[in-house]
């Protein structure tokens, strides 16, 4: 049977071990609902709170600033909509034009609302400078949201200065975080952002299962109505067994963050160098500061989705830009908000390494690709 190679974890990611392990009492034996009074409900809320320092902890976060959503696209829903919805003044709101569809949609659905949304253009490289939020933002701004490392380009935002230019005009400050987190150092405290989204199935936890900061001091209404779960913040009977193998997962990776980065730095530049050495021609888009292990690739003249195919074909997972738009093979929003040379974009694939990824994987993805763009 051929060897599957997967390089899309980008998309989301295979669940640790340890964390599968963790969740299994909660599936089977202490199944109790933590929101309850009686006896058998204090181990789920215990399991609970400690899920909660932990992640709170791996984040430079307190616990009461953590929430449980069920993922990335819930998180920034709820910000996005619910910090509208409460101000009856309908000022402004800024976000970039290669955000996540989870926050361009909110956008679109609360604009359709009256409620003003103006969009920054990154720059050909991917970044959204403080240049370019300081010829949007005024003193009318109620919320900034700008993805903290990108999800096709894997670019990572300046977001300290980001952040501290919306509080100099009063708004507030929020950041999908849903790539970086598990995968890059952050420190919420030291950052200064409001709110930040994250989704555990990309850093090796289960699907279905997200959190949201909060800080301190910032007010945000509930986006679903019910129960008073989660401080009365988001209603509905909390998935003990996904919270704990959120929590473990991104503990097991922000433990071993450092190793984790090199060996996925090593895989890279091996891979970069066989194409290089190969005289392949290309273009690799995200600037010099990016997340470890992204790369989007373009070959002029080439198409994206001729190349997955083919790759798959070969028992290769890459992607072609966004995978969360997987119906769609027009240019991607992203590459369009760079601007990049239509010849180039068409021939844009992603490859997405992980902690699990080997030198092997590494080799058979370069041969592979120089097989079938040469």
């Amino acid at each position: 049977m051929k060897q599957h190679i997967y390089a899309d974890n980008a998309a989301t990611t295979q669940l640790d071990k340890t964390a599968f392990e963790a969740m299994t009492p909660w599936l089977i034996e202490e199944y109790g609902n933590a929101s309850q009074p009686y006896a058998f409900a204090r181990k789920p809320k215990k399991a609970l709170a400690e899920a909660r320092c932990t992640i709170a902890e791996c984040i430079g976060a307190l616990p009461e600033e953590i929430f449980f959503t069920s993922g990335g696209t819930e998180s920034d829903n709820w910000v996005i909509k619910s910090s509208a919805f409460s101000d009856s003044e309908k000022r402004g709101m800024i976000t970039s034009t290669f955000e996540h569809y989870a926050v361009l949609r909110s956008c679109a659905a609360i604009e359709h609302l009256g409620y003003p949304v103006a969009y920054m253009c990154p720059t050909k490289e991917g970044y959204i400078t403080s240049e370019i939020l300081w010829k949007y933002i005024t003193d009318k701004t109620r919320l900034v949201s700008v993805m903290y490392a990108n999800n096709e380009i894997g670019s990572i935002q300046p977001i300290c200065e980001l952040c501290e230019i919306a509080h100099t005009h009063g708004a507030l400050f929020h950041t999908d975080a849903v790539q970086a987190v598990g995968h890059i150092k952050i420190n919420v405290h030291e950052l200064g952002v409001d709110f930040l989204s994250a989704s555990a199935h990309k850093f090796n936890g289960p699907k279905g299962i997200g959190f949201l900061y909060i800080r301190n001091g910032v007010e945000l209404l509930p986006y679903e109505d019910g129960g008073a779960q989660e401080s009365a913040h988001r209603a509905g009977t909390e998935n003990v067994a996904a919270i704990v193998g959120m929590a473990t997962a991104l503990k097991t990776n922000c433990d071993l963050l450092e190793q984790n980065q090199q060996h996925i730095l090593n895989l890279e530049r091996h891979l970069v160098t066989q194409l290089n050495e190969a005289g392949v021609v290309y273009k690799r888009n995200g600037g010099d500061s990016k997340l470890p292990g992204l790369l989007s690739l373009s070959f002029p003249g080439k198409d994206g989705e001729t190349i997955l195919h083919r790759m798959d074909l070969m028992g290769i997972s890459i992607s072609t830009g966004s995978a969360c738009d997987s119906v769609n093979t027009e240019i991607s929003h992203v590459l369009r908000a760079i601007r990049l040379d239509e010849d180039y974009a068409k021939g844009t694939i992603r490859i997405s390494l992980g902690k699990n990824s080997t030198e092997a994987d590494a080799e058979k993805i370069g041969c592979a690709l120089i097989r079938i763009v040469s």
